[in-house]
């Protein structure tokens, strides 16, 4: 071999040694066949390691003058003779060296015969000193492995044991007889041995050795207890790498795993506790509340949890204290599994309520506010217990052997409780998870019932909220306009978001959209008397800018950090023109025609309450199918994204054409609104349309002649054309008045306007710029009682500043039917 004889310190056992030194040798045998004369006719390999001569050296030379000295040569040669007369013989000698020195071999001899009947003989010899350590390492060897406390084996490549000390036998409870030949599972069929064989499969593949591996079960040693073991498993292979089987050593660690299971179990209940109170309660929804307790403790926990809660609690009345007369309806709010079977059918699903009266053990639990454990559960301890006694069987068929109910506890009142089963979980609940499911329902209890007063408040807040929002959008003439209210998600308390549709005279529209920073109650009422006081204002004919500046002081007396933001548009059909003002809140977007989707570029302003800043019209004209969008925060803003990001997906949404005016508000809510926005949504899309001129009717009031009798004339004519004869008196008069006032107050008339919509509109506008009044008038002044008159004729009347000067308008309510 090439591999020299090891030394003391080397490894001759790691594994099986008698295999290794049969066929694999670890000490080197050499090996020389001699004729009858003594001359060396082989030389084997070893036989050059141990003595230094090669074989072409000593093949052909007589082997005595070479191998031993002077003084050994006669006891060789009568040796020698005795050999060859046919007595074998086997001892130690000691043998002369290449180098001079001697080398003590252990010596077996044997006479033969070779092929022509000459006399040979064939000696075989190793190294005494090499011999004899590895004797004393087989001896260590073998004491260790009989005499260690540990459990010791050895199993071939099948896994079959090879060999094992007493000490595992006694583990065991079986003689090492019983063993030998046989695999664990044969041996063992109460261990987990399918788990144990693939541990020692890869160390038989792989070489690496395996630590702390751990099996469980029971043996004949101790047939009625669970016994845990540690065992460590490393591969055994001779010097050439040929793999011979795995060796083991076992350890009783029952204690050290029992202890560990115990604090497992303690530090997955405190994990369990710590990932529910981080899952519970992320929303103030109920049912998501108690659906989040369910999905915290499947499967870890239970194997099957409902939560019920008392009807009046979702009915929204008050928890009250249990009479011990009376009996209690629940209502499923929520319920799991950790594996499809019968038990769901068994128990209320969703939505479905049942009745327990005031003896059952159900009610009494939640009426003392005490747990109820049931460890072990049978058929007569479960019809105490189900609500319905057809459910008994089906329950019990499924797995149920462990059940447990914790009331669920708010300000000393009871809401509900939580039911928690176990079917393939084997371990039945104990009072340590009594106190893990009480800490777990405890929370719950608290969330469901802030959840409880949040629906309260929320259900107030939307009340009021939607009792101050527009309740009807009034038809208006070249306009048709959509608009969209959604309220905030149960995440968040409702808003102050706004919107109105104010008509004003003369065919125009104020288009006011308005949000209130903050949420709840006080924002909603906050944006009701804003909004009042913004449609107030508009219909005294006032200015977008002129509005929100009213607006300002009015959100500055409500009270401090009261702000909001608000845009108003002005529209007039005529023209088709707008004045918009925006004070703090996001730009309009314009589709065009074409289908070219625009943000206005307008003054931004500041939010109302703010104060002393002074707000800018804008103004533009809205070509004929144009769509104005108006919108609050809630629709374009997301959390963690920039807000032109937002505004850019509802230009492009906006831009698709064919779409009404209906489906355009549909695509915007559906791509840009989520289920869980953090906030309201208000919007207003208004489309131009043409107006129809069956509606108007003008006439410039510039030329010769006089103005008042022409302006009589038109008036009388086109109410005439558009059948309403029984206004012509009336719309007569308060032309000629209207003009007359212009001519004498108002410096030079410009033109006269006649609009139908809901009321008959006279207005007449001039140059000048003050604004007409009532004044006394003595009963001798031949004028001042033009206003007078108008203002008992009018339904009602009023004017507006323009850019030539003024508008001066009164309007005449509609005949019935026309």
């Amino acid at each position: 071999m090439d591999t020299p004889a090891p030394d003391a310190g080397g490894e001759p056992a790691s594994g099986i040694v008698p295999a290794r030194l049969d066929g694999h040798r670890l000490v080197p045998l050499a090996t020389a066949l001699l004729d009858a004369d003594g001359v060396v006719l082989h030389w084997s390999e070893d036989a050059e390691r141990l003595l230094g001569w090669r074989a072409d050296e000593i093949v052909g030379q007589l082997a005595a003058p070479l191998l031993s000295s002077g003084e050994q040569r006669s006891e060789v040669l009568a040796l020698y003779e005795r050999i060859l007369s046919g007595r074998r013989w086997s001892g130690v000698f000691p043998v002369r060296h290449k180098d001079g020195h001697q080398v003590e071999l252990d010596f077996r001899t044997y006479g033969i015969t070779g092929p022509d009947g000459r006399q040979l003989v064939l000696a075989t010899g190793s190294d005494v000193r090499a011999l004899q350590q590895v004797e004393a390492d087989l001896a260590v060897l073998d004491g260790f492995f009989t005499q260690s406390p540990i459990g010791m084996a050895v199993y071939d490549n099948e896994l079959r044991f090879v060999r094992l000390n007493q000490a595992l036998a006694q583990i065991n409870g079986l003689p090492v007889d019983q063993h030998l030949g046989r695999r664990i599972d044969a041996v063992l069929p109460g261990l987990n041995g399918a788990e144990i064989e693939a541990v020692m499969r890869q160390v038989l593949t792989t070489g690496q050795p395996v630590v702390d591996a751990r099996s469980y079960g029971r043996t004949p040693s101790d047939p009625r207890r669970d016994h845990a073991w540690s065992a460590s498993y490393f591969r055994l292979a001779d010097a050439s790498g040929r793999v011979l089987g795995v060796s083991s050593s076992i350890i009783d660690v029952t204690e050290r795993f029992q202890a560990e299971a115990r604090a497992a179990r303690a530090q997955e209940r405190l994990a369990l506790l710590a990932e529910a109170t981080a899952r519970i309660g992320t929303t103030l929804d109920l049912q998501r509340t108690a659906e989040e307790l369910v999905a915290a403790v499947i499967p870890r926990f239970a194997d099957f949890a409902t939560v019920d809660l008392l009807d009046p609690i979702l009915r929204g009345e008050e928890p009250g204290l249990l009479a011990p007369d009376q009996g209690v309806q629940l209502r499923a709010v929520a319920a799991g599994e950790s594996y499809e079977s019968v038990l769901t059918g068994t128990a209320d699903a969703v939505g479905e309520t049942s009745a327990y009266d005031s003896h059952r053990i159900y009610t009494k639990s939640l009426r003392s506010g005490r747990p109820l454990l049931v460890p072990h559960m049978d058929e007569e301890k479960l019809r105490t217990i189900a609500a319905r006694q057809e459910r008994v069987g089906p329950a019990l068929a499924a797995g149920l052997h462990s059940y447990l109910l914790v009331p669920l506890l708010a300000r000393g009142k009871v809401l509900g409780g939580a039911e928690f089963v176990r079917t393939r979980n084997p371990e039945p609940f104990t009072e340590s998870d009594v106190a893990l499911a009480e800490e777990l329902v405890a929370r719950t209890a608290v969330c469901i019932d802030n959840a409880r007063l949040y629906r309260r408040e929320r259900e107030t807040a939307l009340t009021l909220q939607r009792s101050l929002l527009p309740q009807e959008i009034h038809r208006t003439l070249g306009l048709e306009i959509a608009y969209r209210y959604l309220p905030s998600s149960v995440v968040s308390e409702v808003g102050g978001d706004w919107f109105d549709v104010v008509p004003l005279a003369c065919g125009r529209v104020a288009l006011v959209v308005g949000d209130v920073m903050g949420h709840g109650i006080r924002a909603a009422a906050t944006m009701g008397q804003l909004r009042t006081v913004a449609r107030t204002l508009a219909t005294l004919d006032m200015a977008p800018a002129q509005v929100l500046t009213r607006l300002d002081e009015t959100a500055n007396g409500i009270g401090e950090g009261q702000f909001a933001t608000c845009v108003c548009v002005v529209y007039d059909p005529v023209d088709r023109s707008c004045t918009l003002a925006s004070a703090g809140h996001l730009p309009p977007v314009v589709m065009r025609p074409d289908g070219d989707a625009r943000v206005l570029d307008i003054a931004p302003g500041v939010p109302l309450g703010v104060g002393g800043v002074a707000f800018e019209n804008t103004e533009f004209t809205l070509p004929e199918g144009s769509i104005l969008t108006l919108y609050t925060d809630g629709l374009v803003e997301r959390r963690g994204e920039d807000i032109d990001q937002g505004i850019d997906t509802l230009r492009l949404t906006l831009a698709a054409r064919g779409r009404t005016l209906e489906a355009h508000c549909d695509a915007v809510v559906s791509t840009l609104v989520r289920g869980d926005s953090e906030d309201d949504v208000a919007m207003i899309m208004a489309r131009a349309l043409p107006l129809p001129r069956d509606r108007i009717a003008t006439l410039p009031l510039t030329g010769e002649g006089p103005i008042p009798g022409l302006a009589r004339r038109f008036t009388r004519t086109t109410i005439a054309s558009w059948g309403l004869n029984p206004l012509a008196d009336f719309a007569e008069l308060l032309v000629s008045e209207l003009v007359t006032n212009a001519l004498v107050h108002g410096g030079e008339p410009i033109r006269l306007r006649l609009f139908r919509d809901r009321a008959l509109t006279l207005e007449v506008a001039d140059t000048g710029r003050q604004t007409p009044r009532l004044r006394p008038a003595g009963s001798e002044d031949e004028g001042g009682r033009g206003m007078y008159l108008i203002n008992e004729l009018a339904h009602r009347w009023g004017s507006r500043p323009t850019k030539e000067g003024k508008v001066v308008w009164a309007e005449l309510e509609l005949p019935l039917g026309s």
